[in-house]
């Protein structure tokens, strides 16, 4: 086998290399992120110093050396270091800490809390984070690596942290995941294109597509495409709209692309999908 120098070798650009989901940052006191809301799902450990956070779940808590906490997706959350502070961020978009089982049972059978509270760092937990510091110098991080760190950070919080602890976690997510689907379905047939509904609900384009995924499992176009074609052929068959109404309700610029399109998405044209028997 050739020799591989590992003075020159640079995993950085390794085929296998991805960005780091879990990074160590360091912030002096009075360092300030203002309100904006997550991109990802985020889990914040505290290693060292205190944090003033302010969220929904989070209002105004002083988080201290020690403690972490979990913003969801698309949840507003501000950060002020009131001291030099050493972070763990492990962001995330698919809830990987649970199985499916634990998750739904703590869903069904353990009462979000009343007043959230940050969990603490058990020697398990920061016996896992210190060793993990190693690994989060660079910007990318072997894929390979950071599966088996996530899935060991999976395994310390669901062996040594109680059902109602790990609610802390699991509630914000499902309820961001509820409320994220209650938008959709409300305000989808408000707007013409994907940037437009990206922008009804203050997200960037990229950050909704990514959040949309996740939620709904498809992609937002695709999705929206099938409501789009759903609604046609309702109101072509069921309604007493005129095919010109309907034309112009679904953005459509002219007959002859509204045409185009059914026939393209039906096999038909409006006016032929009309005299068709739906049953």
């Amino acid at each position: 086998m050739p020799s591989i120098c590992q003075g020159t070798w640079d995993c950085q650009i390794c085929p296998k290399a991805v960005s780091n989901a879990i990074t160590h940052v360091i912030y002096r006191r009075g360092f300030h992120k203002p309100a904006q809301k997550c991109e990802e799902n985020l889990i914040l450990f505290l290693m060292k110093g205190e944090i003033l956070v302010n969220s929904k779940e989070y209002a105004g808590t002083m988080l201290k050396e020690g403690e972490f906490i979990l913003q969801a997706i698309g949840s507003m959350f501000e950060m002020l270091a009131m001291t030099e502070c050493e972070c763990i961020y492990y962001r995330f978009i698919q809830p990987e800490l649970f199985c499916d089982f634990r998750f739904n049972h703590i869903m069904k059978e353990v009462s979000p809390p009343l007043i959230y509270t940050p969990l603490k760092i058990i020697p398990e937990l920061q016996y896992f984070l210190n060793g993990s510091i190693t690994y989060l110098k660079g910007d990318k991080v072997c894929r390979d690596l950071l599966s088996l760190k996530r899935k060991e950070l999976a395994f310390v919080l669901g062996y040594y942290y109680s059902d109602y602890d790990l609610s802390n976690l699991v509630h914000p997510l499902s309820k961001y995941v509820n409320s994220f689907q209650y938008f959709i379905i409300q305000n989808y047939k408000k707007v013409k294109t994907v940037e437009e509904l990206a922008q009804l609900g203050g997200y960037t384009l990229s950050t909704f597509r990514r959040i949309f995924n996740n939620v709904f499992h498809e992609p937002v176009y695709e999705w929206m495409l099938a409501r789009r074609k759903e609604g046609i052929w309702d109101d072509l068959n069921n309604s007493e709209c005129s095919i010109s109404e309907i034309c112009y309700k679904y953005g459509f610029e002219s007959l002859p692309h509204f045409s185009n399109f059914c026939k393209k998405s039906f096999g038909a044209s409006p006016r032929n999908l009309r005299r068709q028997d739906i049953s």
